[in-house]
């Protein structure tokens, strides 16, 4: 009796968009294949992308159509993975496991290292987390890059009854997917950074407030509590610590975090003054450590290896590996980690290939719909938080946006205007009545109605949002617009009423 040849796929949503579930159906029926689905590499431009084992390791074929499977099985033409160049270059650590794994296969977390961080923590105590996180330098990876050891420090030493930790998961920027492959891929890795917050600042509940448009990403990290429980991994100091996976509303706002634990309470997403901030008093007045999916995942790996470890790879204010997830106009779109520090430049034409056949570079966005646009001229700027921040810039989620010579910025300067003021929770003066100012003055420009004064008219109401602005959201809108008119000057004009 002949053995079914053990073949792998991702079954990502990306990878499922790309056509890997169409795939899988047309296998299915065929006995000489076992499929096994797994996590994703992040090479979106391959998939779907097929592998099998070899004496050497896996060897994967590209883009593979159904027809393509006697060539598969009979070995024929395959690349081996490794030497894949997306992939060879990167520094994968928070991302180790995605293509390797099967996303609910708690034994295979655990023979690469999946609980070694856990079980160190319970074995060292939470004031030797907390100092391991500040040697590690570590910065929150959702945005403000806060240290994320003062946080915990705060809601560690705060005296309450209860106290929580949530896993933000409401990936709202454009261009962002990281969170979710986490999710969809390797969520023990959430779980498990989860736990060690939990053990370090004396919580007893935990919360993932999942983006409304996961529901894949929701339905695995369910699946994957749910057998982390059977293991009896949903545990402190003989306590249960449950985690409970609550589907957001569909609100862009609910990303920042205070907006995201009013939701939470089941109230409307609106933002919170602060102080008090949420390590004092957040879910239910009482502290709560919120941080994102991406900055839990990567605690287990420096409570396995030390923050000294962590602390070694990065530049000097930017410690660590970033997850950047680059789309657009580009040739190879997926996800990239490597360590901070390498350009811009470097990325795009490294891990990006240059530009998609046929387009000729105009901008770069970082940072999502608030991130500033970046030309030709200022590429070689690092992949760095204060770099960025120097700059006027945020790094943000690490999401990266290529706009090609077609793109109209006038047009594209609107739309992230009128995003701004369809997003607004409407709590503070400056976002919700600038954002659709800045939306009107846009819209008469390009109608050719705007004058020069419009564009001055542009530039106050961008200062003022930027400092009077009780978010981010507010704070940041202004950013693209005004980037856009420092850097295409002459689009704005050519479009004013003479």
């Amino acid at each position: 009796m002949s053995t079914a040849t053990r073949l792998y796929l991702s079954n990502d949503t990306s990878a499922r968009a790309a056509g890997a579930g169409v795939l899988a159906d047309a296998w299915s029926e065929h006995p000489e294949v076992q499929l096994i689905r797994i996590s994703s590499r992040g090479a979106f431009f391959l998939e779907p992308m097929v592998e099998r084992d070899s004496p050497a390791g896996r060897v994967a074929w590209f883009n593979v159509t159904a027809q393509d499977l006697p060539l598969i099985l009979s070995g024929t033409d395959g690349t081996p993975v490794r030497s894949i160049p997306f992939l060879a270059q990167q520094t994968r650590f928070t991302f180790a496991n995605f293509g390797e794994t099967e996303p609910l296969a708690l034994d295979e977390y655990q023979a690469r290292g999946g609980l070694s961080g856990l079980e160190t923590a319970l074995r060292i105590g939470p004031d030797a987390i907390i100092e391991e996180l500040r040697v590690s330098q570590l910065r929150g990876r959702g945005g403000a890059a806060f240290p994320v050891w003062n946080k915990w420090k705060v809601a560690q030493q705060a005296r309450a009854d209860d106290k929580y930790v949530v896993a933000n998961a409401d990936e709202g920027d454009a261009g962002t997917y990281c969170d979710r492959m986490i999710l969809e891929g390797d969520p023990f890795r959430l779980l498990e950074g989860m736990l060690i917050c939990a053990r370090a600042i004396g919580a007893g509940r935990g919360y993932v407030y999942c983006r409304q448009e996961y529901p894949a990403a929701a339905k695995t990290l369910r699946a994957a509590i749910q057998k982390a429980d059977e293991a009896e991994l949903l545990e402190l100091d003989g306590e249960p610590f449950p985690i409970e996976v609550v589907e957001g509303a569909g609100s862009y706002v609910c990303g920042e975090e205070t907006a995201l634990l009013e939701s939470l309470e089941g109230k409307r997403g609106v933002v919170r003054a602060r102080p008090p901030y949420p390590a004092q008093s957040g879910l239910y007045g009482r502290p709560t450590i919120v941080s994102n999916v991406l900055t839990f995942a990567s605690i287990p790996n420096i409570l396995s290896r030390g923050g000294a470890w962590h602390a070694a790879l990065g530049t000097k204010q930017s410690r660590g590996t970033m997850a950047l997830q680059l789309g657009g106009r580009v040739k190879h779109p997926g996800l990239v980690e490597v360590p901070f520090g390498l350009s811009l430049h470097q990325v795009l034409e490294q891990f990006g290939g240059g530009m998609a056949p046929g387009s000729r570079f105009k901008a770069v966005q970082v940072g999502g719909p608030l991130g500033s646009l970046f030309p030709a001229s200022q590429m070689d700027i690092p992949i760095c938080y204060d770099a960025f921040a120097k700059a006027g810039a945020v790094l943000g989620h690490g999401g990266i946006v290529v706009y090609d010579h077609e793109t109209d910025m006038v047009d594209l300067a609107r739309h992230f205007m009128a995003f701004t003021a369809d997003e607004s929770c409407g709590k503070c003066t400056p976002c919700r009545i600038g954002s659709v100012r800045g939306r009107e003055i846009l819209e008469r420009i390009q109608s050719g109605s705007g004058t020069i004064e419009d564009l001055a008219l542009l530039h106050d109401l961008g200062d003022t949002m930027k400092v009077a602005s009780l978010c981010a959201l507010g704070g940041r809108a202004p950013y693209p617009v005004l980037t856009a008119i420092e850097h295409f000057p002459a689009e704005f004009r050519s479009k004013l009423r003479t």
